[in-house]
């Protein structure tokens, strides 16, 4: 009997309601097989991400997009997130991309397109998901000119979380992901030289910064060493403070002193010390004033900008149209303020040559003088190239280099001749003799 119309309804035997259940099943497996074989990727993406806004609609998850520009400018949340999470893929991770740039040391690893991938932090559950939508062909000449006009689409990650915790999320766990992102970027970091190359972006051309030089290894005046090392602590922890007094966060060093006395190495132990990419600017090279204005505007935060023998780079003569005028309007003017941590080192062989307004502070506020070579800088040449802390031949050195001008090239040179201690110690004390005697 029918439930409401009183008509008799006849149920299937047992042996057909199998038939059926069968029949819908293999029927959903071949409409299943359909969809994945011709529905495109890109129709499957959007249903998934819509299917996911309408379930956060209707329960207690907020959703905080990242986009990976913010107008015109990488969005550095976007940036920092997509270091970060690359660092959290585990096993269980089903999609991921791998990438390795030509100049790069490693293989980088990132989150794919509409892959889930939870994190956890102050026991809140936290759900990231990158995510595209297409870019309409109305976009701006604007953002075309900029190069974003170029993409087909538009990534962005969504973050899902309770709503309970937004403010924890916004106030605390947004600002560790930007930490984060950077120290792994940090760590990974390979640094990079850059040299000027008008065919490069920027006119700049860059290859993988390798230079072994540390402040370990420098043999240089031991006070002096400390006291630059300071100075760079002490430089890279004020944002803050440059901000609160309406300074550029820059700082300058001028290293003078003779040939050979490790003014370059001196520089590469900076970069490796700080992390910080180098841009090694040869004012002969630079056409005109704009030129070097878009050179320096290139360089990225984070950088140390070398001018070697900065007192032969301004030769009066017909032919030249970089002006020191023009270099000063970059470090103290206007364009001096569009970057944050630059360092700018300027050497020289004959300080006494340079323009006084180029060594004034706010320009060169540190002045090194990298001198001939004394006997604890002789002390770190043979701990690096002999593996010596001591030597009976220690004594008679010390009071050679008292009385000898040598550089910790002409010293480093002669250690390296002989792997015996004994011998190139020898040899070290017969040419200090020799330039006693001039022979």
């Amino acid at each position: 009997m029918g439930f409401f119309s009183g008509e008799t309804v006849t149920l299937p035997s047992y042996e057909n309601a199998l038939k059926l259940a069968g029949a819908i099943v293999s029927s959903a497996v071949v409409l299943r097989t359909v969809s994945d074989t011709l529905v495109p990727d890109s129709v499957t993406d959007y249903l998934r991400t819509r299917i996911r806004k309408i379930s956060n609609r209707l329960s207690n998850q907020a959703t905080v997009v990242i986009e990976e520009f913010d107008e015109l400018n990488p969005n550095q949340i976007f940036e920092a997130a997509n270091v970060y999470l690359g660092s959290k893929l585990s096993t269980s991770t089903q999609r991921t991309k791998a990438n390795k740039p030509a100049k790069e040391k490693e293989i980088t690893v990132t989150v794919d397109m509409n892959q889930p991938l939870v994190d956890s932090y102050e026991n809140v559950k936290l759900e990231w998901v990158l995510v595209s939508s297409p870019i309409k062909s109305s976009v701006s000449s604007r953002k075309r000119e900029n190069g974003t006009g170029s993409r087909s689409e538009l990534r962005f990650f969504e973050l899902s979380f309770h709503k309970k915790f937004k403010e924890t999320v916004m106030s605390s766990y947004l600002p560790y992901i930007l930490q984060q992102g950077k120290d792994v970027r940090d760590e990974k970091k390979a640094m990079k030289l850059h040299t000027v190359d008008y065919n490069g972006t920027d006119y700049w051309g860059s290859i993988t910064f390798d230079h072994p030089a540390s402040f370990d290894t420098m043999a240089m005046d031991q006070e002096m060493k400390k006291t630059l090392i300071d100075d760079l602590d002490k430089f890279i922890s004020m944002k803050d403070f440059y901000r609160s007094v309406g300074k550029a966060w820059k700082r300058g060093y001028l290293l003078y002193g003779p040939p050979g006395t490790g003014k370059s190495s001196l520089v590469a132990a900076m970069a490796n010390y700080l992390k910080f990419d180098v841009y090694d600017l040869d004012l002969k090279e630079v056409q005109c004033n704009s030129d070097l204005r878009r050179l320096l505007i290139g360089t990225s935060n984070r950088s140390i900008l070398v001018i070697e023998d900065i007192d032969n780079s301004f030769e009066t003569n017909e032919d030249d149209k970089v002006t020191l005028s023009g270099l000063l309007n970059f470090i103290d003017g206007l364009w001096s303020s569009c970057g944050d941590e630059r360092i700018l080192v300027m050497t020289t062989n004959h300080k006494d040559r340079i323009d006084p307004v180029l060594l004034r502070p706010g320009r060169m506020d540190v002045h090194l003088h990298m001198s001939y070579c004394s006997f604890s800088g002789f002390k770190t040449l043979a701990s690096n190239y002999l593996k010596l802390e001591e030597h009976s031949l220690f004594g008679k050195i010390e009071e050679l280099l008292k009385k000898i001008q040598a550089t910790p090239a002409e010293i480093a040179g002669e250690l390296m001749k002989s792997q015996d201690a004994e011998a190139s110690l020898q040899g070290l004390i017969d040419f200090l003799i020799n330039k006693t005697t001039g022979s």
